[in-house]
C-alpha cells in the first residue's frame, strides 16, 4: 500500500482493507465536517460525493475479481529449509465459492481420509476422528480483497477450527488468470501452508 493511503487507514484507526471506504468516505468529508458553516461547502459536498462514488467502485471491482467457483488445485506445505510437500495428501480436494457480495465458504479435504468402522460417526475411534478432523479445513464467513496490498481478509464466522470463528485471517495472495494462490501465516514450527484455486466459474459471467 502506499503512504497516503496508509495515511488515510491510520486517521481511522483501523488498518484492515474492508474499512478502506469508510476510511475514504472519511477523508473527503473532513473539509465539511471542518467548515465553520452550518452549510458544507459546495466543493465540499463535490467532494464528499467523488469520495463514495471512488469507494463504491473500489469495493465491486474488488469483490468482482474474486467472486465465483474455484475448485482447489494444490494444498502444500513450505518447510523451513525450502523443501516442499502435500499438506492434505497427495490428492486434495476443495471448493471455494465467492458471491458478488463478499460471502464466502471454503471446504478442503484430504482425499485419502481413511473410512470410519462403523456407520456412526460418534462412534468412531480416537485414530480415525482425528484423521478426520486433521484432514479438513472448512469455514465461511465474509471476504474482502485489497488489490493493492496483495491481500485477502476472511472474516470467519464459522470454521472447522473454532478458535478461528470470529477472527480475521489475512492471505497474501496472487492471481493469474482464472489461478488465485495465497500463503497462509506459519505456523508455529515454521512451516507456511500454500493454497491453490483454480476458477471454474463466475457470477458476473453473461449468457
Amino acid at each position: 500500500m502506499n503512504s497516503r493511503r496508509d495515511d488515510r487507514l491510520a486517521w481511522w484507526r483501523d488498518p484492515s482493507p474492508h474499512v478502506t471506504h469508510t476510511a475514504w468516505v472519511r477523508f473527503f468529508a473532513q473539509p465539511a465536517i471542518r467548515c465553520k458553516s452550518r452549510v458544507p461547502s459546495l466543493v465540499s459536498i463535490v467532494l464528499l460525493l467523488f469520495g463514495l462514488t471512488h469507494a463504491m467502485a473500489q469495493d465491486v471491482s474488488s469483490i468482482s475479481s474474486i467472486e465465483g467457483t474455484w475448485m482447489l488445485a494444490f494444498a502444500d506445505v513450505l518447510h523451513p529449509d525450502g523443501t516442499r510437500d502435500p499438506d492434505y495428501g497427495t490428492k486434495p480436494k476443495g471448493v471455494m465459492h465467492i458471491d458478488g457480495a463478499g460471502r464466502y465458504a471454503i471446504f478442503i479435504f484430504d482425499g485419502s481420509r481413511p473410512l470410519f468402522g462403523s456407520a456412526d460417526k460418534k462412534t468412531g475411534t480416537d485414530a480415525e476422528i482425528r484423521a478426520a478432523f486433521l484432514g479438513t479445513s472448512s469455514h465461511y464467513g465474509t471476504v474482502s480483497v485489497d488489490a493493492v496490498a496483495h491481500t485477502l481478509d476472511f472474516h470467519i464466522e464459522g470454521s472447522t477450527y473454532p478458535n478461528w470463528e470470529g477472527t480475521t485471517q489475512r492471505r497474501r495472495f496472487e492471481m493469474s488468470g482464472d489461478t488465485l494462490s495465497y500463503r497462509v501465516p506459519p505456523r508455529p514450527n515454521g512451516d507456511v501452508p500454500l493454497t491453490g484455486w483454480k476458477r471454474v466459474s463466475s457470477t458476473t459471467e453473461k449468457p
